[in-house]
């Protein structure tokens, strides 16, 4: 069984790009990594790949679907996104609006399915915490409460995945509540992208939904 993941930093998360074999080395150093060492154990025959790209929104997603996926002819599909689509417009004004983020999620779920069929398609909760990344400045009193526009993106994705029949990762309750406990840089170092802790509990939550079917 081929299990590619697809994403933005947080599935990167500094991954290898020399050639795609699923050796460990390849697959970063987040979730994909966590999840990969155990598939060496548990599954050695299966292979994991991580094609994330770090600043990546769904937009990008959508334009390397066909290289970076279709033509890998994938088994499992994983996608994680949704994080950029808000965070590249508070900083940068290049975000991915809501209502094109669900048109361009819809199309690449779409035709993902009509070019692979028979592979099955894992859909992760975009997610964020309020850390150095995200929290409030003097010059964006209010940024934390534009990065609580992803609640509304994740809204999307889980509609998505009923709609489609695909399975579907719930994950920032989990960290919300890590993050009462242990504070959010024990998960989301800068409230964005995963420490260990983070990585591991992605991780774990994944395997969960992987094992339901």
């Amino acid at each position: 069984m081929k299990i590619l993941f697809f994403g933005d930093s947080i599935t990167d998360a500094g991954r290898k790009r020399e050639e795609l074999t699923g050796e460990l080395q390849e697959l970063g150093a987040g979730y994909v990594r966590v999840i990969g060492e155990r598939f060496a154990k548990e599954r050695p025959d299966d292979t994991v790949i991580n094609q994330g790209i770090s600043g990546n929104r769904v937009v990008d997603l959508y334009a390397r679907a066909k290289p970076d996926v279709w033509n890998l002819q994938p088994d499992v599909l994983s996608i994680l996104i949704g994080i950029n689509d808000v965070w590249h417009d508070i900083d940068r004004q290049c975000g991915v609006e809501l209502d094109r983020f669900e048109k361009v999620y819809r199309m690449l779920i779409e035709e993902t399915k009509e070019r692979l069929p028979n592979s099955r398609i894992i859909v992760l909760e975009p997610f964020v915490l309020r850390a150095s990344a995200t929290k409030e400045t003097a010059e964006q009193p209010d940024r934390f409460k534009r990065f609580e526009q992803v609640y509304e993106y994740a809204k999307v994705v889980k509609t998505l995945a009923n709609e489609y029949g695909l399975s579907f990762v719930a994950l920032q309750e989990k960290l919300t509540a890590g993050a009462l406990k242990d504070g959010a840089e024990a998960y989301l170092g800068d409230g964005v992208h995963p420490s260990e802790g983070g990585a591991k509990l992605i991780a774990e939550e994944w395997m969960k939904v992987f094992a339901t079917k």
